[in-house]
C-alpha cells in the first residue's frame, strides 16, 4: 500500500498528467484533466451484437439494447489505464459490465450470442436483481451483489480485495453505492501493472491484484436488458 501512494504522490507532480491547479482524486475520478480521450463509435469494433445492438450518439450517449447476449470491443488494447464512464438501466433487474484485459483469442472465439471467456469484468447491475434471482427465495443471492463486483472470467485469474464472494472469486464492495433504475451510476476504473481498482459514485469500493493476463481489449456488455452509457473516456498510463 506504501508503494500505492508513492506512486499516487509522483503522478501527482507530473503536470503532462495532472492539471496543477486541481486537486488529484477530481482530476483522476472525474476524468478532467490532460490525456483524457472519449470513446465513440470509431473506437469500438462488433464482436457478436446485432447491427442495432449498440447505437452511438454524437453526444457520448451509447445505448444498447441488451440483446442478444454479447459484446462490443475496443479497437485497440490497452494496458494500464484509467477509465471513467456513467451508466444506468432502463428496466429493473438490468444486467451489463465493462471488461477490462480481455483476452484477444477469447473474442475470436465468439461466433454466436455470449460473452468472451477470459478478462476481468467490472459488474453493471441493476439493485432489481437481486430480488428477481431469488424468486420468492427459490435461490440465494450471497455469490453476487448489486454495487460493483470484481472479477476474472474464465481463464483469467485475479487475487480479489476483501470482502470476498463466498466461492473466494469476487471482490465485493465494501460499500453499497450504486442507484436505482433510470438514474444515472458513475464509474471510475484504475487498471494498472495487473491490479483493478473501482470506485462506484465517488469512493473506491472493489478490486483485485495479481490479474494475468493484465493488457487486453475494453469490452462493453449486452447481456439480456437495455443499458446505456454516457461519458466513456479513458486515459493511458506508463
Amino acid at each position: 500500500m506504501k508503494t500505492w501512494f508513492m506512486f499516487v504522490a509522483t503522478v501527482a507532480l507530473i503536470p503532462s498528467l495532472v492539471l496543477a491547479d486541481e486537486p488529484v482524486s477530481k482530476a483522476f475520478i472525474n476524468g478532467e484533466g490532460p490525456g483524457w480521450v472519449a470513446l465513440g463509435k470509431d473506437d469500438f469494433v462488433k464482436v457478436n451484437s446485432n447491427d442495432d445492438t449498440w447505437t452511438f450518439n454524437d453526444n457520448g450517449l451509447i445505448e444498447c439494447t441488451g440483446k442478444p447476449v454479447s459484446v462490443t470491443r475496443s479497437a485497440k488494447q490497452y494496458t494500464n489505464f484509467e477509465l471513467v464512464c456513467q451508466w444506468r438501466h432502463l428496466k429493473s433487474a438490468g444486467n451489463s459490465g465493462l471488461f477490462v484485459w480481455t483476452i484477444p483469442e477469447k473474442l475470436d472465439e465468439l461466433k454466436g450470442p455470449g460473452l468472451p471467456g477470459g478478462g476481468i469484468e467490472v459488474q453493471v447491475l441493476d439493485l432489481g436483481y437481486t430480488a428477481a434471482y431469488e424468486d420468492g427465495g427459490k435461490h440465494k443471492a450471497d455469490w453476487f451483489t448489486c454495487h460493483g463486483d470484481v472479477f476474472p472470467v474464465g481463464v483469467s485469474k485475479m487475487t480479489p480485495f476483501p470482502p470476498v464472494s463466498p466461492n473466494g472469486q469476487r471482490s465485493f464492495p465494501s460499500k453499497n453505492l450504486s442507484k436505482g433504475v433510470g438514474e444515472w451510476n458513475h464509474y471510475y476504473v484504475r487498471a494498472i501493472n495487473g491490479e483493478v481498482r473501482l470506485w462506484v459514485n465517488g469512493e473506491e469500493v472493489s478490486g483485485g491484484k495479481d490479474c494475468q493476463p493484465a493488457t487486453g481489449y475494453l469490452c462493453l456488455e449486452s447481456e439480456g436488458s437495455p443499458v446505456e452509457f454516457r461519458g466513456l473516456k479513458i486515459r493511458e498510463l506508463p
